[in-house]
């Protein structure tokens, strides 16, 4: 897996995990401030839009994953 892949299946992991802890209708509920987590991961894909950088994205490339597809 690439880069780019990678990023998408951290942020899908981080949001359902937050909102699972973070929702009250939730069987794993722990607290709503879990849902100020969704929030970071959302408003984080919302200025990669804008600004091409990605922190995460950054760290997967220190850790040697590939960027493209060979």
């Amino acid at each position: 897996m690439i880069v780019s892949d990678w990023i998408h299946v951290i942020a899908g992991l981080f949001v359902l995990v937050s909102l699972s802890l973070g929702v009250e209708a939730s069987p794993v509920f722990h607290s709503k401030y879990w849902l100020f987590f969704t929030a970071f991961v959302g408003l984080n894909l919302f200025q990669f839009g804008f600004s091409k950088f990605c922190p995460l994205g950054h760290i997967l490339r220190m850790l040697g994953v590939p960027e493209k597809r060979q």
